[in-house]
């Protein structure tokens, strides 16, 4: 059985994995439902990723270097997989640089117990943040255009892209409650559905500390919601979850990987998703926290460059940037409270992220950013920036 690596925590330092590492014998034992994969009694894992809310490994077995996912069955459901893999085969159609969901004939996920696997090709560009956690900035000045070019790109193949949302579960991506007309009834169905959320939430001051800090930015964002058309998106768009065709100059996204946050949400959300994880250091301490404000503008610029953003979309993101975490944080609360049981997680994840973040954008470094973002869109709008 392999060592028992470390994953990245809730903070951003090394902590023991929430769920075990995959096996050779488990590996392989998946792997012989493929019927084209005659070397799959010989497959060998080469890494672990470090990645914490699935265990996943890269494999070798003969010519094929492939990505294991296990999930927790409670976190994932085989219905919901298969959704993800439709979206991805819907995307690589359309030119996007995605992994190749393997199938048996008949499905691309597969349930073994209390757990659901997933096998993806390996792709072939170069994993330059493979050890960074979630939310790492990027560490290239080439590196934001090159993202954001590709993410409208990703929005021009989707908009053929006509499915249903998923269904709701822990670690979902959504903007029902940001764009609803009271949050906090929609929160309070939301734990319906998400039994660990409502757990967490019992007893709790929610509603005043929710409300509170929710009001500086709902009623300026909702008139605006309306003009952000639905979109299936991939809603986890930061470096880490980028492949790149070269480290230095001339540097452009060779693979999109991750799609377990992919849903039906909009472009806006979808870009606005990019900057608030790629441009703030969330894993710096709150008095000396980074904005990467030359990332976001070569963001939004290479952006622009492949679908120029319509006026509505234009005017709402400033006043969705503060939001944009919110549907996903109150999921990431079901999941730590229900699904791996750690009250000590759940709790960073609702105070730290949820109205940790809210409380930043309130403040100057915070209300700055979005000030720069609508600068940076008007100049783009105007013409008066390259």
């Amino acid at each position: 059985m392999p060592a028992l690596a470390l994953a990245h925590g809730m903070s951003g330092k090394p902590v023991p994995p929430d769920w075990p590492p995959l096996t050779t014998a488990e590996v392989r034992r998946l792997l012989a439902r493929l019927p084209d994969l005659a070397e799959a009694g010989h497959a060998r894992v080469l890494w672990q990723s470090p990645r914490p809310f699935s265990a996943a490994a890269l494999v070798s077995a003969g010519p094929w270097r492939l990505l294991v996912k296990r999930h927790g069955a409670g976190v994932r459901s085989l219905a919901s997989l298969e959704a993800e893999h439709a979206f991805m085969r819907h995307l690589a159609a359309g030119g996007v640089p995605v992994p190749r969901p393997l199938e048996d004939g008949r499905a691309s996920a597969w349930q073994d117990g209390d757990y659901v696997y997933e096998v993806l090709g390996a792709m072939a560009g170069l994993d330059l943040y493979a050890d960074a956690p979630s939310w790492t900035s990027f560490t290239s000045s080439e590196h934001p255009a090159a993202a954001g070019a590709t993410l409208a790109k990703l929005h021009l193949a989707s908009q053929s892209y006509h499915v249903p949302e998923r269904p709701v579960e822990p670690l979902y991506a959504s903007a029902r409650v940001i764009s609803s007309p009271d949050p906090l009834a929609e929160t309070q169905a939301l734990a319906q559905q998400l039994p660990g959320l409502a757990g967490y939430l019992s007893g709790r001051p929610w509603r005043d500390q929710l409300g509170a800090a929710l009001a500086p930015f709902h009623g300026r964002f909702l008139p605006h919601a309306r003009s952000l058309g639905q979109l299936w998106a991939h809603n986890d768009w930061h470096p880490s979850n980028l492949l790149w065709s070269a480290e230095g100059p001339g540097a452009e996204v060779a693979g999109v990987i991750d799609f377990g946050l992919a849903n039906r949400t909009s472009a806006g959300y979808d870009l606005a998703t990019a900057l608030e994880r790629s441009a703030v250091g969330w894993l710096e301490p709150a008095a000396r926290r980074t904005v990467h404000h030359a990332a976001v503008r070569e963001l939004l610029r290479g952006y622009w460059s492949v679908r120029p953003l319509p006026a509505g979309e234009a005017a709402a993101l400033p006043h969705l940037l503060p939001l944009v975490h919110v549907d996903y944080a109150l999921s990431e609360v079901d999941y730590f409270w229900r699904m791996v049981r750690s009250p000590a997680n759940a709790d960073l994840a609702y105070e730290a992220y949820l109205l940790g973040h809210l409380h930043w954008f309130a403040a100057g470094e915070g209300r700055r950013l979005c000030s720069y973002v609508a600068q940076v869109l008007d100049e783009l709008g105007s013409g008066k920036t390259t």
